[in-house]
């Protein structure tokens, strides 16, 4: 039986989560996205700043990374506003997830995510991509609500969720 544990990544993880990123990219490539993760984003020194300040995370399969993801305090610059819709709440405090990816050919990673974010935090946000199909249905199995559209810095449209517990 498998065992799936998840730790905080240091700097000697960040060639793990650039192959776990740019398989991330390949698999939304697959499926029509060709618009999420482009020019080189994410860039090995924003990679750096999530783990220097102690918020990138690795999802482990019996030892093996198969996952990484940053998990951030609110509030987020880019979650001020929200059009076409609103937030759950607006004032309990809550915490994002980004650049969640994942090894080829597993699954349950979304979940197995989620589960341990939940267990820090009754308050979550995330955002993706129109065409990142695979992950707005494992946010909704999952028990988030699309909440509107939110813009990034560089004005790119991004989907918004919230789950609170």
């Amino acid at each position: 039986m498998t065992k799936r544990t998840i730790r905080l990544a240091t700097e000697q993880d960040l060639p793990r989560i650039q192959e776990l990123i740019d398989q991330g990219r390949q698999k939304m490539r697959e499926i029509g996205n060709t618009d999420q993760w482009t020019n080189g984003y994410p860039q090995p020194e924003v990679l750096l700043g999530d783990i220097r300040a102690g918020n990138s995370y690795l999802l482990l399969e019996d030892g093996v990374a198969i996952a990484t993801y940053a998990f951030v305090k609110g509030p987020d610059v880019t979650y001020a506003k929200i059009y076409e819709g609103q937030w759950l709440d607006d004032r309990e405090d809550y915490y994002v997830i980004h650049r969640m990816a994942s090894a080829p050919g597993v699954h349950g990673v979304v979940s197995d995510v989620l589960d341990d974010c939940f267990r820090r935090t009754s308050n979550i946000r995330i955002d993706t991509h129109r065409r990142n199909t695979a992950m707005q249905g494992a946010l909704k199995k999952c028990g988030f609500q699309y909440c509107g559209i939110i813009y990034l810095l560089d004005g790119a449209e991004r989907l918004a969720f919230q789950r609170r517990l």
